[in-house]
């Protein structure tokens, strides 16, 4: 019986971090999305607008694909600088990836991202902790 309540406590405790993780996403994706919409189609770094950015994938340079943008983030001169990337892989991680270095390609429809950073070193950058709402 102990043991069933404390499995049964932990199962909460980590259903709460999941829902407090899930909340940030969400409240990082609705941020994302508000700044993209107002900053319309005027290109934001790249030659691309906000709204392209934030649908990018990162890829390597074999195009396969590494994460997910999720946030252009600004510096204080309202420069694009980074990017917050949801990286593929088991579980959730987020890091910020420099501007700098990356390159536009097209693919199809699609315009992604493409990083001259392997999936090790973009592994090895410090993890963003998303901060719930």
């Amino acid at each position: 019986m102990r043991y069933f309540l404390l499995a049964s406590a932990s199962l909460l405790l980590l259903a709460g971090c999941s829902d407090s993780n899930d909340a940030a996403e969400q409240k990082i994706e609705k941020a994302a999305e508000t700044s993209a919409t107002v900053a319309g189609p005027i290109p934001a770094a790249l030659g691309l607008s906000e709204a392209q950015l934030i649908d990018a994938d990162l890829v390597g340079t074999d195009g396969k694909e590494l994460g997910d943008v999720t946030q252009v983030l600004r510096d204080r001169e309202d420069k694009v600088d980074r990017l917050l990337v949801e990286l593929d892989g088991p579980g959730e991680h987020y890091v910020n990836v420099p501007i700098l270095g990356l390159k536009p390609v097209v693919d199809g429809d699609d315009t992604n991202l493409q990083t001259t950073l392997t999936k090790a070193r973009l592994d090895a950058l410090p993890e963003v902790k998303l901060t719930p709402p």
